[in-house]
């Protein structure tokens, strides 16, 4: 079970925060429109209706805004490392990887050279084990591979690590567009296909197009392997613990010795694979399918994963695919910004090191855990007030309350960097090298006790998630800055904003995942059989008022792939909402802006969502991202809300209105 990110934005946007201003940037409420009818257009609508995305991006709005803050920050810490060429340790590594990404020069002269070893490889194949075991040597690679193995916590045994199979292999954001009817997936498979020629044309392989059509041909046959996104969210189905005598016995007569070896975790003594029917069709297929279509398939793929540290025109072709046709993104991302990208992938602790020195003051931290312990307390009390769970199960869960364990801004310890060499000219050589560490390091907590001090995230990152393996919920530095996180701002705005991610945070433990996990991260029931199916039908409601929404001309969010996001925006919003109401201790609320402190949290919480997304990323996003899209986070969650339809005098009639009985109310 990995952890549940926050993802987009729940962080409150607009103007700078003073004491006693609202918070609400009210320049981009459309006054033609009545919050009781649409709170998201007419706290976000102006802006909605006049805001350009920036022809670089897919998508903008308020998370990208301190996104791009967080990147402007880390260019800067970069180019301060890069100046001095004499510097040791991190700073040395972290200017040579940016140095050697930024040398256009050189990535053109070289061409396609770096990575002519790899696809020597795949020529030299001369049969099906020797294809599994590079398969298995290249898990450390930059390669989308049909098989992936990673080291994570034990599901049913949080004290212990465990290598994980998993499905793999698409380069398409899901397997919908390979096997989707609708009419812009077979536009995107056109477009694919004639990518693909295009990448094998470039590296000067013969029959490029015949090429291309194998290789989706067999994507197409893998897509139909595997299971789909909302299967892949139930932790009981993904948890199947074997040996590998019996991972021989499920895909036999391939050398799976050999695939362990090769991916450096022989002699393990046992394994979890999370989709065995999937490897049991995919052995098949190496077996069965001409060696030459998986040449060709690696070849495509190694193309594909290293042509952004290739020549121009393997970056131009990969972005033509990648960023015009899948996200409708009409120009490449400039190249300093990519550059960052890679420092932050690569060394993110290293990096993050520098951020929180410069920006991330300690009065943050203390302020934020004062914040949590409101909301832990409003949830507590949420949970006993909750007429349709027992006892029992209320007891359970205050357990599991009790034991959240909260990380706010960065790490204790940091990530060693020092096994790690990078050099000025070598930028595929370093992509790769800083690949094979990070698998490296992930290998080496096998056989050691779980290490509880360690961050899924690095500092810098504008997110927060709940880990249900570890019970904890964390919060980057990245995300508690002003004026999206502000000691001095309006106590209403606060709790609507950054009140709302940690009520988000905190409630994807008790989500249609997290529930599933007792107060130590193991996969274990602690539910009665009656709370549960209690907690199924509440829950079954949310995915058909989801199911209802329809952002893009005949594509409806998916309220079962959405169900957890769905339930934490709900629940942490009503969380956050009894916490604003605790914190005032009694006291009526101050009137701002001709705003009530009710208004104002809610106002808050709608303009966190502000965004626009073009089409084509709104569309992968519907069938691949877990969260619903911004506009029905905010009116999903507000119209569940009994203080939301107070608070605006919501009657019959109103587009937002719901009778009592049918807002849903989880926790």
């Amino acid at each position: 079970m990995k952890m549940k990110a926050l993802a987009l934005a729940l962080l409150l946007a607009g103007q700078a925060w003073a004491h006693g201003v609202s918070g609400i940037d009210t320049a981009n409420f459309n006054s033609s429109v009545r919050p009781q009818d649409d709170i998201y257009r007419a706290v976000n609508g102006k802006w909605q209706d006049t805001h350009e995305i920036p022809a670089s991006e897919s998508w903008s709005g308020a998370f990208k805004e301190l996104r791009d803050l967080s990147e402007a920050r880390g260019r800067e810490l970069i180019e301060q490392a890069s100046a001095n060429p004499s510097a040791g340790g991190n700073a040395h590594k972290i200017g040579a990887l940016y140095a050697s990404f930024m040398d256009e020069a050189a990535a053109e002269k070289k061409g396609l050279q770096p990575i002519e070893a790899d696809l020597q490889a795949v020529t030299m194949l001369a049969g099906r084990n020797e294809l599994l075991k590079l398969i298995g040597s290249w898990q450390s690679g930059n390669v989308q591979l049909p098989l992936g193995l990673f080291v994570g916590i034990d599901a049913r045994n949080a004290t212990a690590y465990l290598p994980e199979l998993y499905q793999s292999g698409l380069i398409m954001p899901d397997r919908d567009y390979y096997l989707g009817k609708d009419a812009r997936f077979a536009k995107a498979r056109d477009a694919y296909q004639a990518y693909l020629g295009k990448l094998f044309r470039l590296a000067g392989y013969a029959q490029p197009e015949k090429r291309a059509q194998r290789v989706i041909a067999l994507e197409t046959k893998l897509a139909k392997l595997q299971r789909s996104r909302v299967e892949n969210r139930d932790p009981q189905k993904t948890y199947n613990k074997m040996t590998p005598s019996q991972l021989a016995k499920l895909a036999p007569k391939l050398d799976w010795q050999g695939f362990l070896s090769a991916a450096g975790v022989a002699g393990i003594p046992e394994l979890n694979v999370s989709q065995p029917e999937y490897v049991a069709g995919l052995a098949q297929l190496l077996r069965k399918e001409p060696l030459l279509n998986w040449q060709d398939y690696l070849i495509a793929h190694a193309l594909d994963g290293y042509a952004p540290y290739l020549n121009k025109a393997m970056v131009d072709a990969r972005f033509e695919f990648h960023g015009k046709t899948l996200s409708g993104t009409p120009e490449q991302r400039p190249r300093w910004k990519r550059g960052v990208q890679l420092v932050e992938s690569s060394l993110g602790e290293a990096l993050g090191q520098l951020y929180v020195a410069k920006y991330f003051p300690p009065e943050n931290k203390r302020k934020m855990e004062e914040l949590v312990g409101n909301l832990m307390q409003a949830y507590r009390q949420s949970i006993d007030g909750l007429s349709w769970m027992s006892p029992a199960t209320k007891e359970a869960a205050q357990v599991k309350l009790s034991k959240y364990m909260l990380k706010i801004g960065y790490p204790d310890h940091w990530r060693d960097y020092s096994g790690l060499e990078l050099k000025t000219d070598d930028l595929v050589g370093n992509v790769k090298r800083a690949n094979r560490f990070d698998y490296q390091w992930q290998l080496s907590h096998l056989g050691k006790p779980v290490d509880r001090t360690e961050w899924g995230m690095t500092p810098q990152t504008v997110n927060a998630y709940y880990n249900p393996s570890q019970n904890e919920i964390v919060f980057p530095a990245a995300i508690l800055q002003p004026p999206f996180f502000n000691a001095a701002a309006d106590d209403a705005a606060n709790y609507g904003g950054i009140g709302a991610v940690i009520g988000h945070e905190i409630s994807h433990g008790f989500d249609d995942q997290g529930s599933q996990f007792d107060a130590d991260g193991n996969l274990r029931d602690w539910w009665t059989a009656e709370d549960k199916a209690r907690f199924h039908g509440l829950t079954s409601k949310l995915v058909a008022q989801y199911d209802a929404y329809e952002p893009l001309p005949g594509k409806h969010i998916n309220g079962k792939l959405t169900l957890g996001e769905n339930i934490a925006d709900n629940v942490g919003l009503q969380i956050a909402y009894k916490a604003y109401q605790l914190s005032l201790g009694g006291k009526p609320a101050p009137v701002i802006d001709g705003m009530n402190g009710d208004q104002r949290f809610f106002y808050g919480f709608a303009q966190v969502w502000r965004s626009k997304t073009r089409d084509e990323a709104l569309l992968a996003r519907l069938v691949s991202d877990p969260h619903s899209p911004d506009a029905f986070r905010a009116i999903g969650a507000a119209s569940n809300s009994d203080a939301f339809q107070r608070a605006f005098d919501v009657k019959p009639g109103d587009r937002m209105y719901k009778p009592d009985d049918q807002r849903i109310r989880i926790w």
